[in-house]
């Protein structure tokens, strides 16, 4: 099984949100990089773009796919990782502490509709 992180937030498309006060870092779960394979280039939107919940934000490529990157909440992109733009790799190294980008959150009542971790868990237990 892979690993997931109590406190987060989580959407079937296999993105994670980690709220800190009004803003939130989205990246993609353990269950996704595991899919994925070698990651090996993350696309990522620019500083001060507009994220929409359930459209997407950008894609991540691995040596075996494409994956569209799918925002579970909306808001303004504050920052992006620029780490994953010179080593994409860290995101398999894990997944939860390289997330992509930092928003500032424009609708918190969003988050109602993502799980929690063992609903999550729950989820990726029936794929």
């Amino acid at each position: 099984m892979a690993k997931v992180i109590e406190g987060l937030y989580y959407a079937e498309s296999h993105e994670y949100v980690r709220i800190e006060g009004e803003y939130g870092y989205i990246g993609i779960t353990d269950y996704a990089q595991h899919a994925l394979g070698n990651v090996v280039y993350v696309d990522m939107p620019e500083e001060d773009d507009e994220v929409e919940a359930g459209s997407e934000f950008g894609a991540v490529e691995s040596v075996k796919a494409a994956s569209d990157l799918i925002s579970p909440v909306s808001g303004t992109v504050v920052e992006v990782n620029e780490a994953l733009a010179d080593s994409p790799e860290l995101l398999n190294e894990d997944a939860f502490a390289n997330w992509i980008i930092k928003v500032q959150l424009s609708d918190t009542s969003e988050l109602d509709n993502l799980m929690d971790a063992a609903a999550y868990e729950a989820y990726c237990a029936t794929l």
